[in-house]
């Protein structure tokens, strides 16, 4: 691991790529191992759960990663060293901060069950051998709410919850979090003021706030009224534009909502850095590349490596008027990995007949295999700023 690396100066240089876990995914096997992943990659940021399992969870696979990162990087890879770790609070009622929930003993027997086969998560499941259960797999949910509509017999609820005032010292202090991320939505000013004032006391101990809100009418001032009451700030800021909440793995369509929500805040010119999440997928960079929203850098990766990237958090939060800082990647980073998660979680059920959690970093194959695909799309963004030389 290289100490000149700090993943704000991705902020400033617009390659900034972040990995949402979900801010209520819980699966702690699946957080970790995409945690090890995409940070070997060269993800500068990994936003979990505020949950102290779940971030116990990403630490050890940040652990992981330092202790294979000069292995990354011989086989090409973008690691540099540890990302930010960042938890997603909110202030109210959101999406991201819900699970799915129903009585599998009410389900009709002639039922279809159109649920299971929906769920991107795989978080719901009938007579399952494997997990000898049926009905919703809590932590595995991240809330999407694709299933909702679908049930022909209208028994799922979505249970909502708001993130505990009481957690967040501990969060910031004891656990290593380096950053926040506040969910919000136009018209929730006084909300977002209340949860703030938790918040102040600690932010010392965080290079980075992100403040997350769908569009919506009056969306532009009620950003510049948030701007307001957390100014004067001492760290970094962001303002994510949520275009369509975890939908990026549905289809390529689904990115335009962010980049065009990404657009209008630039145009706004509030101070801070914009960043785009919600449908994002593999579509994303190359649509930002054509509407001229990412900045070109052509920097050689020896002049990148080579000089002091330590940057302060005055000229950090200056953001930049033209062009996005970076992307999030949620659901479809996820998907990306599917299929090595689900490898990995079989050789934990056949491997013993005591369950034993299987760790990526203890499969080779699987490892390397999990880092070449998160690379497919870290790279879209890293790439901006290396030369072939």
């Amino acid at each position: 691991m290289t100490d000149l690396f700090d993943p704000l100066l991705s902020l400033k240089e617009g390659h900034w790529f972040k990995l949402i876990c979900g801010a209520s995914f819980q699966h702690l096997p699946a957080v970790r191992s995409l945690t090890l992943a995409y940070t070997l990659a060269g993800a500068d940021c990994i936003d979990v759960a505020a949950d102290p399992a779940v971030i116990g969870a990403a630490r050890e696979a940040l652990q992981a990663a330092a202790y294979l990162g000069a292995n990354a990087r011989q086989r090409g890879f973008s690691y540099q060293g540890t990302p930010l770790l960042m938890v997603s609070l909110n202030d109210g009622e959101d999406p991201h901060f819900r699970k799915a929930e129903f009585d599998p003993t009410k389900c009709p027997s002639e039922c279809s069950r159109p649920c299971e086969s929906i769920c991107p998560a795989q978080a719901i499941t009938f007579n399952s051998i494997k997990y000898n259960f049926n009905g919703v797999l809590s932590d595995k949910c991240y809330g999407c709410g694709r299933c909702l509509p679908v049930c022909p017999y209208d028994r799922i609820n979505a249970v909502s919850y708001t993130t505990s005032v009481g957690v967040i010292a501990p969060l910031i202090l004891k656990t290593g979090v380096d950053a926040v991320e506040i969910h919000t939505t136009v018209g929730r000013l006084a909300e977002f003021k209340k949860l703030w004032q938790t918040i102040v006391p600690y932010i010392g101990h965080l290079k980075l706030v992100a403040i997350s809100c769908p569009n919506g009418e009056g969306m532009i001032d009620y950003l510049h009224d948030l701007y307001d009451a957390i100014a004067p700030l001492n760290c970094v800021n962001i303002w994510q534009t949520d275009g369509r909440s975890m939908s990026g793995d549905i289809g390529s369509g689904t990115t335009l909502a962010t980049v065009k929500l990404g657009a209008k805040v630039l145009r706004a010119k509030i101070p801070g850095y914009v960043q785009l999440a919600g449908g994002t997928n593999n579509y994303t960079v190359p649509k930002l590349r054509a509407m001229g929203l990412l900045k070109e850098l052509t920097r050689s990766k020896s002049q990148v490596m080579g000089e002091n990237s330590v940057i302060s958090h005055t000229s950090a939060r200056l953001g930049t008027e033209t062009s996005v800082a970076g992307v999030a990647y949620g659901s479809y980073a996820r998907k990306l990995l599917s299929s090595v998660l689900e490898e990995l979680e079989e050789k934990e059920v056949n491997n013993s007949s005591v369950k034993v959690t299987a760790r990526l970093e203890e499969e080779p194959k699987l490892l390397w295999q999990a880092v070449s695909l998160a690379d497919s799309l870290v790279s879209q963004l890293k790439s901006e700023i290396l030369s072939p030389s």
